[in-house]
């Protein structure tokens, strides 16, 4: 089935994209979710019309990603965590506490936008990306210390 992206969908493709899915993927995840809609032909021409408002949109986007990459220019995380002997922690630092951390720091940054390999589980310095637009994806330098140590 052809259907059109109304959002990014990841692992899929972009706003504005035509792509090829199974049909009960997409009449049960991406038409509830209104992330895609059916391609038929009133939708590609409708599609025209809305590309260059798409493109207006995509540019605004990507010039206020641009404006928080600028704000996270020398900016590192601290994560206090209990840890035990051999600097390995109790737990494990999350993309969800990443996120409410970044959130109380002043910047709207959402979990889906954290990319991490797995959670950080030692002490350290770590380094995880931060995908602000589809091209613009930052290194964010996490620095895990022992809650006593402060």
């Amino acid at each position: 089935m052809q259907v059109i992206l109304r959002e990014d969908v990841r692992h899929l493709g972009y706003v504005g994209d035509i792509v090829s899915v199974k049909s009960g993927y997409a009449r049960n995840y991406l038409f509830p979710r209104k992330l895609a809609v059916h391609a038929d032909t009133r939708q590609m021409n409708r599609l025209e019309h809305e590309k260059r408002i798409i493109e207006a949109r995509l540019q605004k986007t990507r010039a206020d990603a641009d404006r928080l990459a600028e704000m996270f220019r020398g900016f590192g995380l601290i994560v206090k965590k209990a840890a035990g002997e051999n600097d390995k922690l109790f737990g494990s630092v999350t993309s969800m506490e990443v996120e409410s951390l970044l959130n109380e720091k002043g910047f709207a940054v959402e979990r889906r936008q954290i990319i991490m390999s797995e959670n950080l589980k030692t002490l350290g310095s770590h380094k995880i990306q931060l995908r602000l637009h589809r091209d613009v994806v930052i290194d964010l330098n996490v620095e895990v210390i022992r809650e006593e140590d402060l």
